[in-house]
């Protein structure tokens, strides 16, 4: 047997960092990483064989849980039948007419219709290359060169988004990063989240120029940042009374927070351009989506004069995976995942508390997050003064009884629908601990 200590010294020699995706090696929580070699339903294995209760869940795709027995058997068919062809497949189609159908909102009036704001859908592979080629499309619709973005959003590590990103580059303390080009970050207007005033003002100096703004959903790369009250729609406003568009990310919060993701249950109805997809849509498997109007989404090639291309786009085996995942997220599935939720950030809310921490648990939808703040963060400024310092210990005494949270603070907790009684008890029962654990930390 191997130790994960071994695993990740022999990584280190063989990758930058001993890691494929910076926030895996543990680095802002002080820990050896875990290498995990099984998972199945709500819990994942490491290499010493140990088992932990999982609240990442692949960062979210795993939301029926891990190795869902109808999941495995789709993605087994369809490699049974090729790993992929180069060509299209009837398995393309079926799965973009199903994300089209799922994105609705019901009529706010009775007698009213229901809005489809997806009636095109182009799969890709990844979440950044699903924003990408959003804003690319923007771009090429409008002619516009210029992209608003929030500080602490993460849409991806395409060059120009990655200024006042959150996730990993928020967990890795750094202001951007090397290698993007100073007229490439120039393109992108970085604004304080939930600020409204911000802009108006952005749009009253630059209106002309901007193509779009960039927004995802319901934050959840520093954290859970729930919108202000009607946030969203107030944006999407200030956008098309300039001309420019909406993009709404939904890679994290899309299908998860509910069956048409945040776009169906934000309080306020608003009209997206165009909306992003990644991780449940994939099922655990590299893909991701972008749709919008057939209007706007017709301007991609090979009808429009707007590229974008990928070998492994539509692979078929991420395709089975998604279209599966996607049939067995029903209401009795998102209805466990919510129940689940709420059980475990309330009792996250009272061991803190009994423990005299200084903390808020945010949430959207079933997505939530501990901040160590007397108040809530409503954007990043607010979430970078949180005591985080609190969070390593906390996370390394729960790793230590057997609960595999995220690495940084600057992350949701992922539940999934396999988080069954059992599951959730080992939850509870080590929060008190980490509780302690939080409560005695000292800066530094």
């Amino acid at each position: 047997m191997t130790t994960n200590e071994q695993e990740f010294a022999r990584a280190r020699g063989a990758m930058p960092g001993g890691v494929n995706s910076p926030v895996r090696a543990f680095g802002s929580v002080h820990e050896t990483p875990r290498f995990f070699v099984a998972a199945s339903g709500p819990y994942v294995t490491d290499v010493e064989g140990r088992e932990y209760v999982d609240l990442v869940g692949s960062w979210g795709p795993a939301i029926l849980g891990h190795a869902h027995p109808a999941v495995v058997k789709a993605v087994q068919d369809a490699a049974a039948h090729g790993l992929g062809f180069g060509a299209s497949t009837p398995g393309e189609t079926e799965l973009a007419e199903l994300i089209a159908d799922r994105v609705l909102r019901q009529a706010q009036q009775p007698g009213g219709t229901a809005t489809h704001p997806v009636e095109r859908v182009r799969l890709v592979s990844t979440g950044t290359e699903a924003t990408m080629t959003a804003i690319r499309l923007a771009r090429g619709a409008t002619g516009r060169d210029l992209v608003v973005k929030f500080a602490g959003h993460y849409h991806g590590h395409s060059d120009g988004l990655l200024a006042e990103a959150g996730s990993g580059v928020a967990t890795l303390a750094m202001p951007g990063s090397a290698g993007v080009p100073a007229p490439i970050a120039a393109q992108t207007l970085v604004i304080p989240y939930n600020d409204l005033d911000a802009v108006r003002e952005v749009f009253a100096a630059r209106g002309d120029d901007i193509a779009a703004i960039i927004v995802e959903a319901a934050p959840a790369n520093m954290g859970i940042v729930p919108p202000a009250h009607g946030f969203n729609a107030e944006i999407t406003d200030i956008a098309h009374a300039h001309g420019a568009l909406l993009i709404l990310d939904e890679v994290l919060t899309g299908f998860r927070v509910g069956p048409a993701g945040w776009y169906g249950i934000d309080p306020v109805p608003f009209a997206p351009d165009l909306i992003t997809f990644g991780k449940v849509v994939g099922g655990g498997l590299p893909l991701a989506a972008l749709g919008g109007s057939a209007a706007l989404m017709e301007l991609l090639a090979p009808l429009g004069p707007v590229y974008q291309a990928g070998t492994l786009s539509g692979n078929p085996l991420a395709v089975a995976a998604g279209r599966t995942t996607l049939d067995h997220l029903d209401a009795d599935a998102y209805a466990r995942i919510d129940a689940a939720a709420t059980t475990i950030a309330d009792a996250a809310a009272s061991a803190l508390t009994e423990a005299g921490v200084t903390h808020v648990v945010q949430r959207s939808g079933n997505l939530f997050s501990i901040q160590f703040a007397a108040e809530p963060p409503v954007d990043y400024d607010t979430v970078k003064a949180q005591e985080a310092y609190r969070y390593p210990p906390f996370f390394r005494a729960m790793l230590a009884q057997g609960v595999s949270l995220p690495p940084s603070v600057f992350e949701a907790w992922f539940v999934s629908a396999a988080h069954d009684d059992a599951a959730v008890s080992r939850i509870v029962d080590a929060l008190p601990a980490a509780a302690r654990a939080a409560a005695e930390a000292r800066p530094g």
